[in-house]
């Protein structure tokens, strides 16, 4: 049952990281997020989220970041390779259904997998 748990281990917390990020990662984007990311610098795929004000109140920000963690708790067996990702969020995405939010998160995950093989 591990296998499926969202540890400290697995998030991007320090400024640091996400400054690594910022400056060397790569990006794919969609209608509602924007991913950046790079090899890890561990031995597992981390994940960060980032949802400024201009999206939201605090509830609607907490909920897109769950959504996201959610996501990436579930499938993050489906990435190949080890990978550091900050997820940001557009204004766009404070109104999605979970459905929807879930469409485009895997969006972004499958292109990020995709870029693997190049």
């Amino acid at each position: 049952m591990c296998f499926f748990s969202f540890t400290r281990a697995d998030r991007i917390l320090k400024g640091p990281d996400f400054l690594r990020l910022s400056k060397t990662g790569k990006k794919v984007y969609n209608k509602h997020f924007l991913a950046i990311f790079s090899s890890a610098s561990v031995e597992r795929t981390r994940l960060g989220v980032t949802v400024t004000k201009k999206v939201g109140h605090a509830a609607t920000r907490n909920r897109i970041k769950r959504f996201c963690r959610e996501y990436f708790r579930l499938h993050r067996h489906d990435l190949r390779g080890n990978w550091d990702i900050n997820i940001i969020a557009k204004k766009e995405a404070a109104d999605l259904p979970s459905e929807q939010a879930f469409a485009s998160i895997e969006n972004i995950f499958n292109r990020i997998s995709n870029s693997f093989d190049r």
